[in-house]
């Protein structure tokens, strides 16, 4: 019933950046093209899986967690809030600093308040450094994280916290095998 997903990243492109074999998937990359079923997908899956119980901000990441993130929120009449790339230097804006397998930066989160509970989605675990520090971040704001899900895990991370995924992958030069599904 379920197969998109795992059809989409079973099919998709392997790029070599240095060592490291980049798969380039419509949720991960918004390329080649992100198809409406596959969204729809997607979030039905996470709307089975996390627990939207009393939750009033949904949390995503820019850029890639925007899409999923959208597709949630239409589905549920939950807000969302982007962590964005840029500060706006909005009152209560805090910077986040993270850092990933092949990136470092700076994110920055507004719109969540002290005592609200959010779920945080996102498109890819790889190493959990874009995680771990928007974690930082609520807690740092006070608000209470109901549930954390990202559609791909590939490989193992710690984030201090208990999460969920979707589907979990391998990827090498040769292509992107699917190990585990949650659905």
């Amino acid at each position: 019933m379920f197969n998109k997903l795992t059809e989409s990243l079973e099919k998709c492109p392997i790029v070599k950046r240095g060592e490291y074999n980049y798969f380039i998937h419509p949720v991960s990359d918004g390329v080649p093209i992100v198809e409406p079923s596959l969204l729809r997908e997607v979030a039905v899956l996470m709307v089975k899986s996390l627990d939207l119980e009393g939750v009033t901000k949904i949390v995503v990441a820019e850029a890639m967690g925007i899409h999923i993130g959208v597709a949630l929120s239409l589905m549920t009449d939950i807000p969302l809030t982007i962590i964005r790339k840029r500060e706006y230097q909005l009152e209560g804006e805090i910077a986040l600093h993270q850092t990933t397998g092949y990136s470092k930066g700076e994110l920055y989160l507004n719109g969540i308040e002290k005592g609200e509970k959010v779920v945080v989605i996102d498109d890819v675990f790889s190493t959990g450094g874009t995680m771990k520090a928007i974690l930082k971040g609520i807690a740092e704001k006070g608000a209470e994280v109901s549930d954390v899900l990202v559609v791909i895990k590939r490989g193992e991370c710690d984030i201090g916290r208990p999460y969920k995924y979707l589907v979990e992958i391998e990827v090498t030069g040769d292509g992107v095998r699917v190990t585990d599904t949650k659905f």
